[in-house]
């Protein structure tokens, strides 16, 4: 999780309306992020319930993405965090968030891609916006959205909608690109920020780019039902 991701978790939530209960899937707390790892205030007054894998600061219950121990059609939102590339098997974690989803359920997810291993308990995975074209495919609705260089994105990210969601309109997708414009910022020291500049000018962008274009973003909707 970064400042650029927590921005992007309140424009969702303030941008669509999430329907309740919320399950949070990774909801642990890593030292050093407690503050934009607190996903909760975006969703007030709504039950919200944070699984892992391991208990801890921000865990109301200890439970594996692989199989979770709730119902068919048990919530109305997933929230899933910088975590898929953590579980082992992410496909069976899919199957089973999209199980335990209402029919007018949502699901906000996002992993990296161009950053370094980080073991929370472990890494094993990065996905491109193709890959979540793929494994999203059983949601008719589907958001995605990257930042950073176009063929290095440091981060995707998706708002899947299941089958009874009100089609998207266009004023709701015009207000989810401004909130992004709004939230969605990366801080950078005025030293660092000289120095890739610098590095840029003699060195050329590409090595940089990951760095200096941290804040570009976009987003698509790809077979969705955008009104």
């Amino acid at each position: 999780m970064n400042h650029f991701l927590y921005g992007v978790a309140r424009a969702v939530a303030e941008s669509f309306d999430l329907p309740s209960p919320v399950l949070e899937i990774g909801s642990y707390k890593v030292a050093g992020q407690e503050e934009i790892a607190d996903l909760r205030s975006f969703f007030s007054g709504k039950a919200y319930l944070g699984v892992d894998t391991r208990p801890g600061p921000g865990v109301d219950q200890v439970a594996d993405v692989e199989s979770l121990p709730f119902a068919e059609s048990s919530f109305g939102t997933v929230v899933a965090m910088s975590t898929f590339e953590h579980v082992p098997r992410f496909w069976r974690g899919f199957e089973e968030i999209h199980r335990v989803l209402r029919p007018d359920g949502v699901l906000f997810v996002c992993c990296p891609f161009y950053f370094h291993i980080h073991a929370y308990p472990s890494d094993y995975w990065r996905f491109t916006p193709e890959a979540f074209e793929v494994l999203l495919d059983n949601y008719p609705q589907r958001i995605l959205g990257w930042h950073g260089p176009p063929r290095r994105p440091a981060n995707v990210w998706a708002v899947a909608f299941r089958e009874q969601c009100a089609p998207v309109t266009r004023p709701q997708y015009d207000t989810y690109r401004g909130m992004l414009d709004r939230y969605a910022h990366q801080p950078m020291s005025w030293g660092r920020s000289l120095r890739y500049r610098l590095g840029r000018w003699l060195c050329g962008s590409r090595p940089f780019a990951p760095y200096l274009d941290r804040e570009r973003w976009e987003t698509e909707c790809r077979n969705s039902r955008v009104a």
